[in-house]
């Protein structure tokens, strides 16, 4: 990988930082061996990196308070100013990268692209393979939670036959993994990696699961039709009906005839598209253009807490001091990740390349399991998704979290995932 040496100030540094890392040179272009090896990959940050964040983070330009007395014009200042003070000062990058270090990592090289991934296999016999994805502005940050409820159920509440090997990758594009040169890496490529992955480490029966992009990818992997995949799971599923998201985009009344769960759902989905589509949008369109974002650390933390109403609406809460689901250290951490390997603007380009629907129906054959949480983008009525998922095996309408459920309610989506797959052992 290429250098592009900076200079900030006195400290010069990569903005490849992953190039600076032990392990983590691209074997792309090696021999047919090289490139499907499975390398250890090895986390180092250099601490100038850490230091110049610092200095960026108190150098920011502030606007003016906002003129309303809510959330409606976007992150409140009072909110990225407690993050930023924080972020400054007691949060500590290290912490993260303790636990990061302490996980089997690895990176390989699939279609051109290196992969990085955490594969931690269970003690427990006939544990049951599953490759879980993130989504956007997540990261394997969301999913550590739950590594070890998974892998080492007994030590959780669980059974050794509740027992996972678990895969988690980083998108192409994201965190550790390498950034495409080219384009074409919409969530159906991605979804032929992550087959290719899970073959290659020797596995011939697995599951799937992923929220966000997570879902786009993994029931991409469903309609791929190998064998190898027995299911899926999803926090984030793709049910609406044509007519009802046709009817929601346009910001019609809800249609007649709706429950009261299709008709709570159709609320929900109607106000993102007319008040928070506006960051998919312009990613979906004009990703490069996001220079300012990827170039002031507050500026990119401000763009990724706004992803939904409630999801900012509880990380606000948390930089007030109240107890939730995530820490100031959960947010940090995955924001740090994102600035650190420099990915703002090469994981937009996601949004640039899918052109799949994320609500509408793909019609997959195989077993479909769904966990719908209250404040998702929309909690998927189960009528919906028996229509959506013609081979349904588990759905449950869960009474709190929201879009990033492994890392808001790890608890909760572990055991999710084991109900939902216990037929398929």
């Amino acid at each position: 990988m290429k250098r592009k040496n900076l200079t900030i100030g006195s400290i010069a540094f990569t903005t490849a930082l992953i190039s600076l890392i032990p392990g983590t040179r691209s074997h792309a272009a090696g021999t047919t061996e090289e490139r499907e090896a499975i390398r250890p990959f090895n986390i180092s940050i250099p601490a100038e990196a850490l230091t110049d964040l610092r200095q960026r983070i108190k150098a920011t330009r502030w606007p003016d308070k906002e003129t309303v007395n809510d959330q409606s014009q976007g992150v409140q200042l009072a909110t990225i100013q407690k993050l930023a003070r924080y972020w400054s000062t007691d949060y500590d990058w290290r912490k993260c990268e303790a636990k990061l270090k302490a996980l089997p990592n690895f990176i390989t090289t699939i279609d051109g692209v290196d992969i990085h991934f955490i594969h931690v296999r269970s003690k427990e016999k006939n544990a049951l393979p599953i490759i879980i994805t993130h989504g956007w502005p997540g990261s394997i940050i969301e999913q550590l939670k739950i590594i070890d409820p998974l892998t080492n159920p007994t030590a959780h509440g669980g059974k050794a036959e509740d027992a996972f090997d678990v895969v988690i990758p980083s998108l192409p594009g994201y965190g550790f993994s390498g950034k495409p040169a080219t384009t074409g890496w919409d969530p159906i490529r991605i979804a032929r990696a992550w087959i290719v992955l899970m073959k290659r480490l020797g596995y011939t029966k697995f599951a799937a699961q992923g929220g966000d992009w997570g879902n786009a990818v993994t029931e991409q992997m469903a309609l791929l039709g190998e064998p190898e995949l027995i299911g899926i799971h999803t926090n984030m599923p793709a049910t609406v009906p044509p007519d009802i998201d046709k009817a929601a985009f346009g910001g019609a009344p809800a249609p007649a005839g709706l429950s009261p769960d299709e008709k709570h759902a159709y609320d929900q989905l109607a106000y993102f598209y007319k008040h928070g589509l506006g960051y998919a949008t312009e990613m979906a369109n004009r990703p490069q253009t996001i220079y300012g974002i990827g170039d002031s650390p507050v500026g990119m933390a401000a763009w990724m807490i706004d992803h939904d109403a409630d999801s900012y609406a509880l990380i606000a809460r948390v930089f007030d001091g109240q107890r939730e689901g995530l820490t100031r250290d959960d947010i940090l951490d995955n924001a740090t990740l994102y600035w650190l390997t420099n990915t703002t603007i090469s994981s937009a380009r996601l949004y640039w390349e899918s052109k799949l629907a994320f609500f509408a129906p793909k019609g997959i054959a195989i077993p479909v399991a769904v966990s719908a949480f209250p404040n998702e983008l929309y909690q998927a009525p189960r009528s919906w998704t028996e229509k959506a998922y013609p081979k349904l095996i588990h759905y449950n309408k869960l009474d709190k979290g929201g879009h990033f459920a492994a890392w808001e309610q790890p608890e909760l989506i572990t055991q999710e995932l084991r109900t939902a797959f216990k037929t398929l052992r």
